[in-house]
């Protein structure tokens, strides 16, 4: 694997398996870079020359080829108070680098062993071939530590030549494998990361053979931050710089065991350090006085002046997560410690052996030591580990349901893919794994940590719940809050005798009063004029608007939903409009928006969808003419006088079934009227109430969808005043048979506006010509089994008078119509037309003419 598959495991990539080790990066700096497995090292002593007066020097000078260096001297609790500084030549350009400080090591990191040698921390330089060092005392006395030296180290060699020099001349080694402890570690809160493991790393384990140490109480309590000092580094060097690092370790220092528990390039790449398993609380050799509760993850590189890499610091708050979650520590917690030593920390702050003290669970080595370790920049950056490591993305929440979700109170409804939108408030995307959207608890789809949005398919009817899943760079998983989406099910229809619920005049059912512009008024449905107190699923409502100070639109929407663009009854000024509105019932209200002036707005109710098979199915059926007054079809040749009724046969003939039929759906239009009117169809031999459906003024041509209750297989008209003209076109019924199909809320939403092509072309619909509009898979709207949508069609801008008919694509038009308008008139009409392909035309008499559709429903078996 290369190195380019790390920084992107670095940078949140998801590996495959949960904790398995990513393959060694390629060793591009020894000469035996093309080895695999456990590399041979080797250390080069050269003794410093000691110049009196507390200084001591290597000359410059030729050397074998190395990676590491450091200044060593024989007594571990010796110490130089002055500086040690070196300088090397690359091998590959010829250059020397510019002085170089070495910081001493504390004294007995690892413990008292025999033959422990005190040192500096080492300094990767790369590939080298010379070097030169000078250090200086700077007491007063002017003494050095007796044994100086420099120890470079080849992290592997594995020519002849590249062994000749140098004091170290072993021959290979029988490499062992190491023996996990048989009890695996406790599980963590956060996954385990992917590590680069010892074997991988070639970790020379003839070096280490005393074993492992773990910690006394079996618990790691917390985490010390380091950096190596490293200068700068390829991270294609990255297992040999570890490798060095072990050497230098275990041959020089006389250590265990490389001291560090894990390592982390500025790559992310995760390396083991200490041997003893990943999973296991190693004791290692990293803070003195504080080992013996901890553990340590080192940055590889200098931080003292530049800040750790975002690659660097999440791999390392990976490490921090697991090993902190195997014992149940908050990353951004403070833990008690017992000191080892008596000692004094960088800040001033003294500690006494065997005293317990106060450190934030992840700390600086600077924190427990008096070194400026982890470095002057990377410091400040604990914080950020800590929040990382936390791994919580904060104020993870959904934000809206789009697509063809409508919001329904504290919930959504659907009838099928909705687009989920959600936030967070503190966790950066660069954190953030990914997204992963949730519908019953099942992963959906997933995004990348940038994305805050996502479509999914909810079907199946009834009640679902969907939610989002963050992954954070630590492996920890955050999940939002839930919210309820209800794909509704299929609605049979109940009919009740048409009753007037709502006239904003008299103050019937809301305040009394005009609705004014940009105004709502709030109906209660549940529990009137027959109407359930539950279990509605959708109200057939005839809403009439009248007496309007200018142009606007009304939209009708179940309480507790968000607003459509979709519109009801568009009028113009003075003019009173009805139409037929099915709109869902939410929490038994029903909402009412005046876009523009002023308009007093009346509804009666004409029937209800429960949510069960109670009620009765729809047939489609026509469009086909059944009454002309002008013809004398269905009825007698004559206007329908002032105060007076024409009564029509309805079932038993044109296709209608002469029994079982509950209501049946006609476009009824009146036109030619003498004087301003309003005309009702109610049930034949039942009391006419005070609803209507067609309210009009002299000379206008005006359409309504009609929905009415069949009692003794007729349907009665009422004209109010003068003499009109009155045209009935069905195009369906509903049967108490369960043949029928059953209607499914949806929307409303618009999917045509010839205005600006949407659905169709963008321009008016000609004279004698059509548009078609696809409405199957379109919308929520299923691809298949739908007998019928619910339409509420809008014409606007006609040049001359004309009419619209809409009926089922691959069909011959009939004679009937759904909308009548006179020039420049905006005029809407609920349409339910059956599907046959999937498509459905809107064809235009004369002039031109906008369409607009707004679909609300379908029908479907």
């Amino acid at each position: 694997m290369t190195v380019l598959a790390f920084q992107a495991a670095a940078n949140g990539a998801v590996f495959g398996t949960e904790g398995e080790s990513p393959a060694a990066p390629a060793d591009v700096y020894s000469a035996n870079g093309e080895e695999n497995g456990p590399v041979k090292s080797e250390v080069h002593k050269l003794a410093l020359s000691d110049k009196g007066h507390g200084e001591a020097v290597l000359s410059q000078r030729d050397t074998a080829r190395f990676g590491l260096l450091g200044v060593s001297w024989t007594d571990p609790e010796a110490k130089i108070k002055g500086t040690v500084q070196a300088r090397t030549r690359s091998a590959e350009t010829g250059d020397w680098t510019e002085w170089m400080d070495l910081t001493p090591y504390p004294a007995l990191l690892d413990g008292k062993r025999a033959g422990a040698r005190g040192s500096t921390e080492p300094i990767w330089v790369g590939a080298s071939d010379g070097a030169e060092v000078r250090v200086s005392d700077g007491a007063a006395d002017g003494r050095l530590p007796a044994g100086l030296r420099l120890d470079l180290v080849d992290p592997g060699a594995s020519t002849t030549a590249d062994k000749t020099s140098g004091d170290l001349k072993a021959d290979p080694a029988a490499f062992t494998v190491e023996v996990p402890p048989t009890t695996p570690g406790p599980a963590s809160t956060a996954p385990r990361p992917p590590v680069v493991s010892r074997a991988e790393w070639g970790a020379d384990e003839s070096l280490n053979n005393e074993g492992p140490t773990y910690l006394p109480g079996g618990k790691i309590k917390a985490v010390f931050v380091h950096h190596t000092t490293d200068a700068d580094y390829n991270c294609a060097d990255s297992a040999a710089v570890v490798r060095a690092i072990h050497v230098y370790h275990v041959k020089t220092n006389g250590w265990r065991d490389l001291g560090y528990n894990f390592l982390v390039d500025k790559c992310g790449t995760i390396f083991e350090g200490r041997q003893g398993g990943v999973d296991q609380p190693v004791m290692g050799a990293h803070t003195y006085g504080w080992n013996s509760e901890s553990t340590s993850v080192s940055f590889i590189g200098d931080y003292t002046a530049q800040t750790a890499p975002q690659a660097a610091l999440i791999s390392a708050s990976r490490v921090v997560a697991y090993k902190l979650g195997q014992y149940g520590v908050d990353p951004n917690s403070t833990a008690q410690l017992t000191a080892g030593a008596t000692q004094t920390n960088y800040f001033g702050e003294s500690f006494e052996a065997t005293k317990v003290y106060p450190f934030a669970a992840v700390s600086g080595h600077r924190n427990g030591f008096n070194t400026q370790c982890p470095g002057n920049s990377l410091y400040p950056q604990l914080p950020q580990i800590r929040s990382y490591a936390t791994g919580s993305v904060a104020g993870l929440k959904i934000d809206s349901l789009g697509g063809g979700a409508t919001q329904a109170g504290t919930g959504y409804e659907t009838p099928g893919p909705v687009t989920v939108n959600w936030s967070t408030t503190t966790a950066p995307n660069s954190l953030i794994n990914k997204f992963e959207v949730l519908v019953d608890g099942n992963v959906a789809t997933w995004s990348w940590g940038h994305m805050r949005a996502a479509s999914v398919a909810v079907s199946g009817y009834g009640d679902h719940t969907v939610a989002v899943r963050a992954t954070h760079v630590s492996g920890k998983v955050t999940t939002s809050p839930a919210v309820t989406v209800t794909v509704p099910g299929p609605k049979t229809f109940k009919p009740v005798t048409p009753t007037r619920l709502m006239d904003t005049r008299t103050g019937l059912g809301v305040p009394k009063a005009k609705v004014g512009a940009a105004g709502e008024v709030v109906l209660t449905v549940a529990g009137k004029a027959g109407i359930p107190a539950s279990g509605v699923g959708a109200v057939v409502l005839n809403v009439t608007a009248t007496n309007p100070t200018s142009a606007g639109y009304v939209s009708v929407y179940p309480n507790g939903t968000v607003r459509s663009s979709a519109s009801n009854l568009n009028f113009t000024a003075g003019k009173t409009i009805p139409n037929l509105v099915t709109v869902p019932v939410i929490d038994g209200k029903v909402r009412f928006y005046n876009h523009s002036g002023s308009v007093d707005l009346l509804a009666d109710v004409t029937g209800y969808y429960v949510k069960d098979t109670s009620g009765s199915t729809h047939v489609n059926l026509g469009p086909l003419r059944l009454m002309d007054t002008r013809a004398g079809l269905g009825v007698p040749k004559a206007k329908v006088g002032q105060d007076s009724t024409v009564d029509l046969q309805v079932t038993g003939a044109n296709g209608v079934p002469a029994d079982k039929v509950t209501a049946v759906v006609l476009n009824v239009t009146a036109t030619n009227p003498t004087s301003g009117s309003f005309v009702s169809v109610f049930p034949h031999g039942t009391t006419r109430t005070s609803a209507s459906n067609l309210n009009f003024t002299a000379g206008q041509t005006i359409p309504n969808l009609v929905v009415v209750p069949v009692v003794d297989g007729k349907v009665s008209f009422y004209n109010k005043f003068g003499a009109v003209d009155l045209l009935a076109d069905i195009t369906g019924y509903f049967t108490s048979d369960t043949v029928g199909a059953s209607h499914v809320n949806l929307g409303p939403k618009r999917l045509m506006d010839t205005r600006s092509g949407l659905g169709v072309r963008k321009g008016p619909v000609g004279p004698d010509s059509h548009v078609t509009l696809d409405v199957a898979g379109v919308q929520g709207v299923p691809a298949t089994g739908v007998t019928a949508v619910v339409l509420n069609v809008t014409a606007t801008n006609p040049t001359v008078g004309s009419f619209v008919s809409v009926y089922p694509d691959g069909t011959t038009r009939t004679s009937a119509s759904n909308l009548n308008f006179t020039p420049g008139l905006t005029i809407p009409n609920l349409v339910v037309v059956p599907v046959v392909n999937g498509k459905v035309n809107f064809y235009n008499k004369g002039g031109n003419v906008d369409l607009l559709a707004d679909i609300t429903g379908y029908f479907v078996k």
